[in-house]
């Protein structure tokens, strides 16, 4: 597959619909970057937006992928297929944001347990409640942080594409 030819087709697909990338990319639900990257050939569109393209384009996937047009229509196993794959690609966004969320939930119980040695026992000091103390707040920050980042990137993700594939 050549990404420079499939995103010239990708452009000359859209100046055909008389649209404007911001247009193709509020209707995609994307950023009008991540069209201009299609468009340039330095990144391919996920397999779900793919199906979407050729939808709203009126246009087979293997002809956006091989950049030109041919004669045949959709078959619907490879469009059965591709969903599938799509299907499983989101079913692996949905995991990343579950381990995201199991990483925001050891973050609380570690900040409980930091609270749980500020107040209770404050007469105690020494380096190793210290150092448990200290640890404790590191691991509640690193995890809320972390969680906070990627779950909503995740979800997002997610969302969009169960939304674009029940449309």
């Amino acid at each position: 597959m050549d990404q420079l030819k499939a995103g010239s087709f990708l452009k000359e697909l859209r100046k055909e619909k008389g649209i404007t990338q911001e247009q193709l990319a509020e209707k995609l639900g994307v950023s009008r970057r991540t069209v201009s990257r299609w468009e340039t050939g330095s990144n391919m569109p996920d397999l779900d937006l793919l199906i979407e393209l050729a939808d709203y384009y009126n246009t087979d996937i293997r002809e956006i992928l091989n950049g030109e047009r041919k004669s045949e229509q959709v078959d619907k196993d490879l469009k059965e297929t591709v969903l599938a794959v799509a299907g499983y690609e989101n079913d692996t966004k949905y995991c990343k944001a579950h381990r995201f969320l199991l990483i925001g939930i050891g973050g609380l119980i570690a900040f409980a347990l930091y609270f749980v040695m500020l107040f209770l026992e404050p007469e105690k000091t020494g380096p190793v409640y210290g150092f448990f103390e200290g640890l404790f707040l590191g691991i509640a920050f690193s995890a809320a942080v972390v969680s906070v980042i990627m779950s909503k990137r995740y979800v997002g993700e997610l969302r969009d594409a169960r939304e674009r594939m029940n449309q």
